[in-house]
């Protein structure tokens, strides 16, 4: 299966160090915003094609698929460049920072058939594979999840403290990670509340969120972001259950009372994006839909389109 990259940024490289670990793939194309960064990354993986132009890549000779890793306000539009291509595709979250956008997408993957993928890597990290696991088998039920996605944040800066082209967000971007896992984890959301706190002057963005969620399950969600904490950074997941306490810090889980829970056999690899990018290739070869389609994902969009209208009155 040939692919190619586009975003030759901290995930970019995230996902090429991924695809290695997948049999019978090859990625012909690193596409960037400039070019000499992107030959840079291109030799460092032994790969032959480097571009700043996705068209370039999209008409290499048998290419299958696309990878965006791409600024989030170039996902939907990238995306759907990509399926009226005739390439299957799988976009980094946020899909998309409008709904209208996000449905654009879905609406180019209905008419193409391909597969459309979102990277919402908490579906696939070990770590929250095993309590969907016990979910599944009928142990456990969700009463509450309390999630923090904690930065320190001040200027347009990516995972390897590189400067980025484009500003983060959390509503879009961080809240849409817990947001679609509550879902899959305690089934569709009913309601959604959210405040925000001061707009940073020079960002434009809220640097400080709280959001509350209730499932049709009764589950409820406590979600608090920010840009301004200056102490242990990333997102944590605690999940309160009828039948046990877990939290999640990405790929690893421990219990509530801090004991470790082994999640080495839960899938082929502990890690959470080489799963993600195992099950876009399966769906293709297997002609399927994947987990995390762009149709699976879309209510979650349509939840952060509800909470950015609360938070504009």
């Amino acid at each position: 299966m040939k692919i190619a990259l586009a975003g030759a940024g901290a995930f970019g490289e995230k996902h090429l160090d991924a695809l290695r670990q997948i049999d019978g793939v090859d990625v012909i194309s690193v596409v960037g915003r400039t070019l000499e960064p992107t030959r840079a990354v291109a030799a460092k993986y032994g790969i032959g094609h480097a571009a700043t132009n996705l068209a370039e890549a999209l008409a290499l000779p048998g290419l299958d698929a696309v990878i965006l890793a791409t600024p989030t306000q170039l996902h939907a539009s990238q995306a759907i460049q990509c399926l009226e291509a005739g390439k299957h595709v799988q976009v980094e979250i946020p899909l998309c920072d409008t709904l209208a956008e996000g449905e654009a997408v879905l609406k180019a993957q209905q008419e193409t058939g391909l597969v459309a993928m979102v990277g919402h890597t908490r579906r696939f990290n070990p770590s929250h594979q095993y309590i969907h696991n016990k979910i599944k088998a009928g142990e456990i039920s969700i009463q509450q999840m309390d999630v923090q996605t904690y930065f320190f944040r001040r200027k347009n800066i990516n995972a390897k403290g590189e400067p980025r082209s484009w500003t983060d967000h959390l509503l879009w971007h961080h809240a849409a990670h817990t947001i679609d896992l509550f879902a899959y984890q305690a089934g569709p959301i009913v309601q959604a509340n959210a405040v925000e706190g001061p707009r940073h002057p020079d960002l434009g963005i809220a640097m400080d969120m709280s959001i509350q969620l209730k499932s049709e399950s009764g589950a409820i969600c406590t979600l608090s972001l920010s840009f301004n904490n200056d102490g242990p950074l990333g997102t944590f997941f605690r999940y309160i259950c009828d039948n046990g306490t877990w939290i999640a810090r990405y790929d690893d889980l421990v219990t509530g009372r801090d004991e470790v829970v082994d999640v080495s056999k839960v899938d082929v690899s502990m890690n959470g994006i080489e799963l993600q990018d195992r099950e876009f290739v399966a769906a293709i070869r297997e002609g399927r839909e994947p987990n995390a389609s762009v149709a699976q994902v879309m209510p979650c969009y349509r939840v952060l389109d509800a909470l950015e209208k609360q938070l504009a009155v």
